[in-house]
């Protein structure tokens, strides 16, 4: 397993991270049982970084990862999230981040967070993220609470816009740098490197369009980002490569971010993610896929507040 720096924090990631929104029964039930062997087996292979959410399972994720790390705390670098409760749920204020922090501490079973992070700040205020939230994050830290804090969210310029007001120890971007949407390097990635602010990349799947059986009907991309990762599924298939394996090796190969986050939940899956986190990196195949992609290329799709989507 390879390590990495998370921007000036003391953390170092395992680059391929272990995402938990599967534990809170967001892809098919989970069975505890085997996410439990699942979590145990991941960190026996070096996997350090695991991420959840209240949001994940309306606190399923984080109450199920709790119990999974019990006896094995020390060995994880342990990220939960804040501001984002349901689907249509939010609350950025500093009294809902205060309160919340100790409910994630009593799920997680744990004292301490290593990264606390507002979640989804697209659907929030972009004065109280900055003069609010971001600052009671920080009195978080201040309190020992959790370690270093961060935020999460989908548009990189409003990310970038907050971190540029607000100093933040990381930033998490997802559907932003994977086979079919590199944009987070027109924006974020620079304004990461100059600043040592930790990048952390998620969703490198695009939210499971890039898989063998596509997207899930709710999926928001437009019609034309599915037609052309049917393309990249064929270019994939005529080299007998798992199109999954081939967009996770693309984001591993990122030369900043400090982790990929995947979502897990069964051993089969881990030990898949780790056999793609072995494969090697084909960058003619990666142009190929690119050129095949056209007008497709970085499309992205407005979520949160309109006026967070400029």
């Amino acid at each position: 397993m390879e390590y990495r720096k998370l921007g000036r924090t003391e953390l170092e990631t395992s680059i391929l991270g272990f995402g938990t929104g599967p534990l809170g029964d967001l892809y098919g039930i989970a069975d505890p049982a085997e996410i439990n062997r699942a979590v145990g087996l991941a960190i026996d292979h070096g996997i350090n970084f695991f991420d959840s959410s209240p949001y994940y399972g309306l606190n399923l994720s984080e109450s199920r990862l709790g119990d999974a790390l019990v006896g094995r705390r020390d060995k994880v670098i342990l990220a939960t999230k804040a501001g984002r409760y349901g689907l249509h749920d939010f609350d950025f204020s500093a009294k809902r981040l205060f309160a919340s922090v100790d409910e994630s501490l009593r799920r997680l079973k744990t004292d301490h967070i290593d990264l606390y992070q507002a979640h989804d700040v697209e659907f929030g205020d972009f004065q109280q993220i900055v003069e609010e939230t971001v600052p009671a994050l920080r009195k978080i830290q201040d309190s020992g609470k959790a370690r270093y804090i961060g935020i999460t969210g989908y548009p990189p310029a409003f990310l970038l816009k907050i971190a540029q007001q607000v100093p933040v120890d990381t930033i998490l971007s997802y559907c932003h740098y994977d086979l079919l949407n590199t944009s987070m390097d027109e924006t974020l990635t620079p304004f990461a490197k100059a600043n040592g602010v930790g990048l952390i990349n998620a969703s490198a799947l695009h939210m499971g369009i890039l898989t063998e059986q596509g997207a899930p009907k709710w999926h928001p991309a437009p019609r034309e980002v599915h037609e052309a990762a049917r393309r990249v599924l064929e270019i994939c298939s005529r080299r007998n490569l798992p199109l999954p394996g081939v967009a996770l090796r693309f984001a591993f190969d990122h030369p900043y971010v400090s982790s990929t986050l995947v979502g897990m939940k069964t051993q089969a899956e881990v030990l898949a993610n780790l056999e793609f986190l072995r494969m090697k990196s084909e960058p003619v195949l990666f142009a190929e896929i690119r050129a095949s992609l056209g007008a497709a290329f970085n499309i992205e799709w407005p979520t949160g507040k309109p006026e967070n989507n400029v």
